[in-house]
């Protein structure tokens, strides 16, 4: 029996309320975690900027002992350059500009490879460089405590929008999971992962676990996917397997259209190997259009909100 999937009359009345539920939440978490990275940020660009000796020595020496001053230097720019432009722009190995925004270098690349492409991206850096942003390189002088200052927090400005967009999906994911953990708690269920880690017909009645790898067919091999959350009811089904939830959460339209076939693609997996008895359900909150309702609809995909937990009961909860 469908949940939501059937329901299309209650779809866009359900899309607001769940949009309205995330720019809450987003509203109220956000802008803190947004200030506590862009003040973390703004020491680590100081402490780059000196160990350039404030972009005055942009120098394949300076990147083999520092590599992880790349992303300051990027950040540099006028304008401001992504990853994969500056590999396209210097020429040079995308492993290499990996290695370094990860703070390391290439273990395999020989060493004369590896100076020539160091200076092809220090050459790339220095002519884009947005001497706007640093005044004492026109005169040829130390800069100054503020020049310096406002340098590192514009610079820290570019940087913390990548840095904080993965801590508030982070935040949002852990939310989901407490949430739905809260909700079974509640219901006297016990977090308790399958006796055998993997064997999901094994899983007690009345337990569930997260972030559960489970293993499905991939043409002639195995491969496992990640599932956020595992339920096994009190009273089981007669196939013995649990129920799946994929909690998902999005800030914007376009992302979860552009993404709507990885959910799919895990259902006919899931099925492939378990049987059409599996039971898989997104638990979405945020920004999920008709368009993504209706494409899941049609893979055979049911889905509970955040904001009407209670449809859980449905499952058998």
């Amino acid at each position: 029996m469908s949940i939501n999937a059937d329901k299309p009359h209650l779809w866009k009345d359900d899309v607001a309320a769940s949009v309205d539920l995330f720019n809450a939440w987003f509203l109220k978490f956000a802008p803190q975690t947004f200030r506590e990275t862009r003040a973390k940020t703004t020491e680590l660009v100081k402490n780059a900027l000196a160990s350039l000796d404030n972009v005055r020595s942009i120098t394949p020496d300076v990147l083999r002992k520092q590599p992880g001053v790349l992303p300051t230097l990027r950040m540099s720019t006028a304008p401001p350059i992504a990853r994969d432009r500056l590999v396209g722009l210097a020429a040079v190995s995308s492993n290499l500009v990996s290695s370094l925004e990860a703070g390391r270098l290439p273990m395999r690349m020989p060493a004369a490879q590896l100076d020539q492409q160091l200076k092809l991206i220090c050459k790339t850096l220095q002519r884009l460089l947005d001497r706007d942003l640093f005044p004492w390189l026109e005169r040829a002088a130390k800069p100054t405590e503020t020049e310096l200052y406002r340098a590192a927090t514009i610079i820290a400005d570019r940087l913390t929008g990548a840095v904080a967009d993965p801590l508030i999906r982070n935040a949002q994911e852990q939310e989901q999971l407490a949430l739905i953990g809260k909700y079974l708690k509640a219901r006297g269920y016990v977090q308790e992962a399958p006796p055998s880690g993997q064997d999901l017909a094994k899983m007690k009645p009345g337990t569930f676990s997260f972030r559960l790898n489970v293993p499905v067919a991939e043409g002639e091999r195995r491969v496992n996917i990640p599932i956020d959350v595992v339920i096994q009811p009190k009273k089981p089904h007669p196939s013995r397997l649990p129920i799946l939830v994929e909690a998902k959460s999005a800030g914007d339209f376009t992302n979860t259209n552009k993404r709507r076939k990885e959910e799919a693609q895990k259902i006919h997996q899931l099925r492939s190997m378990y049987g059409k008895e599996v039971r898989f359900v997104l638990f979405l909150r945020g920004y999920f259009d008709t368009g993504y309702l209706g494409y899941e609809a049609a893979e055979g995909l049911d889905w509970i909100w955040e904001h009407r937990i209670d449809d859980m009961l449905q499952l058998g909860i």
